[in-house]
């Protein structure tokens, strides 16, 4: 099944926007040659909103777009079950570029270890000072080699690094020194210097980095997540870190999120955390309404889409 079609009409093709009207997005409709429309009289339908509140949707609905690149808590209401010959897209990629520099930014803070010379308040002499590491020359891993990724690989090649990718189909990824398939990746923690998690969420990756993976990093490996909190066992993380068998998490998820308070990872001093901002909504909106742009040109003239969902795969 397949939600593109033949634009054999000169009528622009009628495209609903919702929960909230959006200048940004109903521009992006428009200027890729759609007529903003009622659900009701509206092939396809750009949706800004979760999944709580996703109206019922008209016969005549062929594409719906969403507005997250992960997509785990749709698949937890039923929404793709519930309408089998709609295809749904994923903004997966639109944010690619905000969240690798994120990711990028907490490696290299904890490789230079940044968050002990923040809660420094003397000089010390360079014997006492924590050890600062470098990017030159380290082996980092990537696990889940698609937008966030590929946008990170070239940001770390001038800094020296080189990239493990893992992905699902071991297919070369550009950039990377090597690619596994997700089946080989008990293979390449031996051989990094620091992870990235940058997967989406699903029933096969929860806990993909667990306990086996920490004890053969390195005592000086930065575990970077910037995908979901549960792709990483966060137990056996606080275990790890207490035994030095790490050198420090940095997460922009956490499990369970929000962190609550009193949670060993508060107090431990090389963790960083940042609460889920890595795509602050004052870039998310713009990057959206440019995908939105381009999937509904796609869709006007009758070309495969981007971000489809694959219900068998989880995202």
């Amino acid at each position: 099944m397949s939600a593109t079609r033949s634009n054999s009409s000169s009528e622009p093709v009628p495209v609903a926007l919702g929960p909230h009207e959006n200048r940004l997005l109903s521009d992006a409709i428009t200027r890729a040659g759609a007529q903003l429309a009622d659900l009701s009289e509206a092939r396809a339908l750009v949706w800004d909103g979760g999944p709580r509140d996703f109206p019922e949707l008209p016969e005549q609905i062929r594409w719906v777009q969403l507005n997250s690149a992960g997509v785990e808590h749709w698949f937890s209401t039923k929404v793709f079950e519930k309408y089998p010959n709609v295809q749904f897209t994923s903004a997966v990629g639109a944010f690619s570029a905000s969240v690798a520099e994120h990711a990028l930014m907490m490696l290299l803070a904890g490789v230079r270890a940044l968050p002990a010379h923040l809660e420094a308040d003397t000089w010390r002499h360079v014997e006492l000072a924590p050890r600062v590491g470098t990017l030159r020359d380290a082996t980092v891993t990537i696990l889940g080699a698609g937008g966030i990724g590929r946008a990170l690989i070239p940001m770390l090649a001038p800094l020296g690094a080189h990239v493990i990718a893992v992905n699902r189909s071991g297919k070369p990824v550009p950039g990377a020194l090597e690619t596994v398939a997700a089946q080989q990746m008990n293979e390449v923690w031996e051989r990094s210097d620091h992870v990235v998690i940058a997967a989406p969420a699903t029933p096969a990756t929860k806990h993909v980095v667990e306990r086996h993976a920490l004890d053969a990093l390195k005592p000086h490996s930065w575990i970077v997540n910037v995908a979901r909190g549960d792709l990483l066992d966060t137990d056996a993380a606080v275990e790890a870190l207490r035994a030095g068998t790490i050198g420090g998490l940095a997460l922009d998820v956490t499990d369970p999120e929000p962190l609550p308070d009193g949670h060993p990872l508060w107090s431990l001093p090389n963790v960083i955390i940042t609460p889920h901002d890595s795509n602050p909504a004052h870039h998310r909106v713009p990057a959206f309404a440019d995908r939105v742009a381009v999937n509904v040109s796609r869709y006007v003239a009758g070309q495969e889409l981007i971000g489809t969902i694959d219900s068998a795969l989880g995202y």
